[in-house]
């Protein structure tokens, strides 16, 4: 069973064939369509083998959606997880609003997607990132924003998240300073920006050496 963790309660076929090609194509095509109809424009193969195919490809269809949902589910949960360490929680601010609770999932998720995106398939992680959006959305719907606000908050985290990747790109490659300054952009730290930093090194750290299937298989007790 997959319980999905709710953030308001508990915290790219691109191109066309050439022209050269499209002739062959469309003679391939109808060579095709006059192969598989007999003259009274019947098929020849068995209706019953057509729909043994179809409802072969129909379930591994069915079973492959299923498979990524679940996985979408597990590296959700995984990240909300990371997201709702109390100690790191006290070190962003000293409220408990579900802005506050985005804003520390962002900079989780903005990590994992710098440390993922290369290794894994683009559609897939573009997949799982709509997917990530879906679920801020419930969440707003869930305690009570309507469509017109949830629509401007959207977009607000969606920019946030993009400038928090920006910023982050070079992370390994910029002083401790460099990086508080970052993190102050976003977080009033109130003196606590070593810890913060020294925090999302571990993090970072810990992304490279974990397998990304790790991620999606169940919800795992992170340690770094």
């Amino acid at each position: 069973m997959y319980i999905q963790i709710s953030l308001s309660n508990e915290l790219l076929v691109e191109g066309s064939p050439k022209i050269e090609r499209m002739s062959f194509l469309f003679d391939t095509s109808v060579d095709i369509f006059f192969i598989f109809f007999s003259k009274k424009n019947t098929p020849w193969w068995s209706s019953t083998k057509l729909k043994e195919q179809f409802e072969i490809t129909k379930k591994i269809y069915i079973r492959n959606i299923i498979l990524m949902n679940n996985e979408f589910i597990n590296i959700y949960n995984n990240l909300i997880k990371l997201a709702r360490n109390k100690d790191l929680f006290y070190i962003f601010t000293n409220k408990d609003t579900f802005s506050d609770r985005i804003l520390i999932f962002l900079f989780h998720f903005a990590f994992f997607l710098k440390s993922f995106k290369k290794s894994n398939n683009k559609k897939y992680m573009q997949n799982f990132f709509d997917y990530s959006m879906r679920q801020i959305e419930l969440g707003l719907r869930e305690i009570g924003y309507g469509d017109v606000s949830i629509n401007k908050k959207m977009k607000n985290y969606i920019n946030v998240l993009y400038s928090i990747i920006d910023k982050i790109h070079k992370w390994d490659d910029i002083s401790d300073k460099d990086k508080k300054e970052i993190l102050e952009f976003y977080i009033n730290l109130k003196g606590n920006s070593d810890k913060l930093v020294k925090y999302f090194n571990n993090y970072e750290k810990y992304l490279i050496k974990t397998s990304f299937n790790l991620f999606t298989k169940s919800v795992i007790n992170h340690k770094f």
